[in-house]
C-alpha cells in the first residue's frame, strides 16, 4: 500500500509553489514554510525580531483570532496528506491547525485572497499539534485543489508543511505543444521502486528543471556483488517515445558505467504495479554514459507504454530522465476521465452544460461522479436526460444556436457548434438564405429554434428536414427535438473526454 508521502510534495518552491499572503510573519516569514531543504537550527543566530527560525512564526496573539497564510501549489491536483513539520519550534508551536484548500483561477491580489469571495473547502479539520516534531495527516479527498489556506491556532511556528499528492496535469498544455516530457512530474510521471535509494530517491529523475547538485538526482550505493541498479517509473498517461534523454549532470566519479530503458504497457497502476509480471521491451539500448552529460537519442516512437524500467549498470548516479512522446487516445481518454472525476462540482455542471443545455440534466451528471469509463459516462447521460420535462428540453434547445450561426452559441461550445455545422456554414447564398428564412418560420409555430444533430449532415438535408418538421404540431415537434438534442449530447459527451 502507498503511504501518502511517497507521493510528490505539490507545493515544493522548485516546482513553482508559493506563500501569497500571511495575516502576520513577525518572526520567520512565510516563504521558508515550502522550501525544499530540510529545517535547520542555528542557536546563536537572532534578528531585530528576535531568534531565528528556519520556518514561518508569529507573534504572540493577544486577542481573538488566529494566524493563517495562503499557499499557491506548484502543481495542482490532488491531496493525499499533509506533514505540518514543528521541528526546532518547542515552546513557540501552535496547538492547533487546520487546512481549507481551493480552486482559484488567474492570479489574484494579496487583498482579495485574505478577504475575497473564495470558496474555501476544509479537507483537515482542527487538529492537535506537537511540537519539534513530524505532524502527519492524511487526507480524505478526491478532489483537484490549486490553492491552501493553512491555519493555526492561536500563532507561532511551523517549520514546513508538506502537501503530499497527485499532480493533475495540464490537458490544455498538452493539447497546444502535443509531444510532452511522458515521465514529468508535471505531467503526472510517478516513481514507483527501485533496486536501491541509500543517497537518494529516483522521483528527482522526474523533476521539470535540471538538478542543481549530486543530491539532486538518483544515486545507489556501490556495488559489490554482481546484478545492477533499476527503477521503475509510471508514466503520467500512456504514450509512445519518441525521445530519450538521460542527464548525469553533477556525477562525475559515479555514473553508471551504461544505462539502459525497457518499456511495458499494463492496467497494473501504483502500488498494484508488479515489476515481474510484465512483458518488458526495449525502448533505450544499453548505452555507454558519459560524466555530467545529456545524453539525447530518437527512436521511432514504441508501441503505447505505460511505464518504464530504467537499468544503471552496475551501480552510480544519473541526475534526470527524460521520455518526449505524444499522448495516445487511451492516455488522453484517461486523463480526461480524472479530469472531469476531480473538478469541483460548480466546473463539472459548466462542463456537462457544454453537451446539454439543461441545468437539471447537469447537476445530475455532476453530482453521480466519479465515472470509471466513457460508456458509463453516456450510460449515466441517456439515464439523466430520459428523467428531463419539457421546460428541462427548452432550456436545452435555447442553449444551441440557430442553424448556420453558431456564434449564438455559448462561448464554451462555440467550437463544437461550428464542427457540427460545418457543412450548413459552407452551404451555397441561396441556401443559407431557405435556411435562415424557415428557422424563423419554425421559431414564430413552435416558440423554440429549429435543434437537429447536424454533424455529418449537408446543408440541403438540414433544410430538407426543417422544412419537412415545420408543419409538425407542437408537442410532436418538442418530441422530435428532444430525441436530436440526445444524439448531440451523445456526441458531445465523446468530445468531453477525446483528444481535443
Amino acid at each position: 500500500m502507498t503511504k501518502f508521502t511517497d507521493y510528490i510534495d505539490l507545493a515544493l518552491e522548485t516546482l513553482g509553489g508559493a506563500v501569497l499572503v500571511a495575516s502576520d510573519e513577525f518572526f520567520a516569514i512565510k516563504e521558508n514554510l515550502i522550501r525544499g531543504p530540510e529545517p535547520i537550527f542555528d542557536p546563536t543566530r537572532f534578528t531585530d525580531s528576535g531568534k531565528w527560525y528556519d520556518g514561518w512564526e508569529t507573534r504572540r496573539k493577544r486577542g481573538p483570532g488566529n494566524d493563517w497564510c495562503v499557499i499557491r501549489l506548484g502543481l495542482p491536483g490532488l491531496i493525499r496528506g499533509v506533514v505540518v513539520d514543528t521541528a526546532n519550534f518547542r515552546g513557540n508551536y501552535p496547538e492547533y491547525c487546520s487546512i481549507e484548500a481551493a480552486v482559484i483561477e488567474g492570479h489574484l491580489s494579496p487583498e482579495e485572497l485574505a478577504d475575497g469571495d473564495i470558496e474555501w473547502i476544509e479537507i483537515l479539520e482542527k487538529s492537535p499539534l506537537k511540537g519539534h516534531f513530524k505532524n502527519e495527516f492524511e487526507i480524505d479527498s478526491s478532489a483537484r485543489f490549486t490553492h491552501l489556506r493553512f491555519n493555526i491556532f492561536p500563532d507561532g511556528g511551523v517549520a514546513r508543511l508538506r502537501v503530499h499528492g497527485e499532480p493533475s496535469p495540464d490537458l490544455d498544455r498538452w493539447a497546444r505543444v502535443g509531444e510532452i516530457d511522458l515521465i514529468g512530474i508535471e505531467n503526472g510521471g510517478r516513481a514507483l521502486s527501485a533496486s536501491d535509494m541509500f543517497f537518494s530517491k529516483p522521483t528527482n529523475l522526474l523533476m521539470p528543471t535540471r538538478g542543481v547538485h549530486m543530491g539532486d538526482g538518483w544515486e545507489t550505493t556501490r556495488r559489490r556483488g554482481p546484478g545492477h541498479d533499476w527503477a521503475v517509473l509510471q508514466l503520467g498517461a500512456e504514450g509512445r517515445v519518441e525521445h530519450v534523454e538521460i542527464d548525469t549532470n553533477h556525477f562525475k566519479g559515479n555514473y553508471p558505467d551504461s544505462v539502459s530503458v525497457e518499456g511495458c504497457n499494463s492496467d497494473q497502476l501504483g502500488a498494484d504495479f508488479d515489476p515481474d509480471a510484465q512483458d518488458w521491451f526495449e525502448v533505450y539500448p544499453q548505452t555507454k554514459m558519459q560524466a555530467h552529460t545529456q545524453h539525447h537519442l530518437d527512436i521511432e516512437p514504441t508501441a503505447p507504454i505505460t511505464h518504464v524500467r530504467v537499468n544503471m549498470f552496475p551501480d552510480g548516479g544519473i541526475s534526470r530522465v527524460r521520455l518526449r512522446g505524444r499522448v495516445t487516445e487511451k492516455g488522453w481518454q484517461k486523463r480526461k476521465l480524472e479530469w472531469l472525476n476531480t473538478i469541483s462540482p460548480a466546473a463539472a455542471e459548466r462542463a456537462f452544460l457544454r453537451c446539454c443545455g439543461s441545468t437539471a440534466w447537469a447537476e445530475k451528471m455532476a453530482s453521480q461522479r466519479p465515472f470509471g469509463s466513457l460508456e458509463a459516462i453516456q450510460k449515466a447521460g441517456d439515464a439523466a436526460f430520459s428523467k428531463l420535462g419539457t421546460e428541462d428540453y427548452l432550456e436545452a434547445f435555447a442553449a444551441h444556436p440557430k442553424i448556420g450561426d453558431h456564434k449564438q452559441a455559448s462561448k464554451a461550445s462555440q467550437k463544437w457548434a461550428a464542427q457540427e455545422q460545418s457543412a450548413a456554414s459552407s452551404a451555397s447564398q441561396e441556401t443559407l438564405d431557405r435556411l435562415r428564412a424557415a428557422n424563423l418560420a419554425y421559431q414564430e409555430r413552435h416558440g423554440f429554434i429549429f435543434i437537429i444533430c447536424a454533424t455529418g449532415k449537408s446543408a440541403d438535408e438540414i433544410l430538407a428536414a426543417l422544412e419537412a418538421r415545420l408543419e409538425n404540431d407542437r408537442n410532436t415537434e418538442i418530441a422530435a427535438a428532444a430525441e436530436e438534442q440526445r444524439k448531440i449530447m451523445a456526441l458531445r459527451l465523446n468530445k468531453l473526454v477525446e483528444r481535443p
